[in-house]
């Protein structure tokens, strides 16, 4: 773990979550009532997974460019988020228990899960590896005093 992760590997991971995401937000979508439901969740509440889908994917998206233009800092805090967002699949759970899943929910749940652990291991892995090099995009302010 002494280099951080090739760009070329945090876009296939990016790539890759949008894939097993889209798999579960469409389940989500689609077969709703399959899900267990909170009190609060509104009739149109597949528009809702629908944009959230999206605005997830976005901060995924925008967390791989970044990391390809060198924009280490800013492209680790939205990986950080996107991968805290997609494992927030986990919430299914404070509605009702693993065993009122369909077993196709509840696989893409724990994949949705798993992936979203993955990229916020690899943002975190960059992170520590560019600290190691001392990398400037990773440096603490040098706050100087006037003379």
């Amino acid at each position: 773990m002494r280099r951080p992760p090739s760009a070329t590997t945090v876009r296939w991971l990016v790539l890759g979550t949008i894939a097993v995401s889209l798999f579960h937000f469409t389940d989500n979508a689609i077969n709703v009532d399959t899900y267990p439901k909170a009190s609060w969740q509104p009739d149109w509440f597949p528009v809702l997974v629908v944009i959230g889908w999206v605005l997830y994917t976005a901060v995924g998206v925008a967390g791989w460019r970044l990391y390809e233009r060198g924009r280490f800092r800013a492209a680790n805090a939205c990986l950080l988020i996107y991968g805290y967002l997609i494992a927030s699949s986990l919430g299914h759970f404070l509605y009702g228990s693993p065993d009122e899943l369909t077993t196709r929910g509840l696989i893409s749940v724990f994949v949705d899960v798993v992936a979203g652990l993955t990229v916020m291991a690899v943002a975190i892995w960059s992170m520590l590896a560019r600290r190691r090099l001392g990398s400037p995009d990773h440096r603490r302010p040098v706050h100087r005093v006037a003379p």
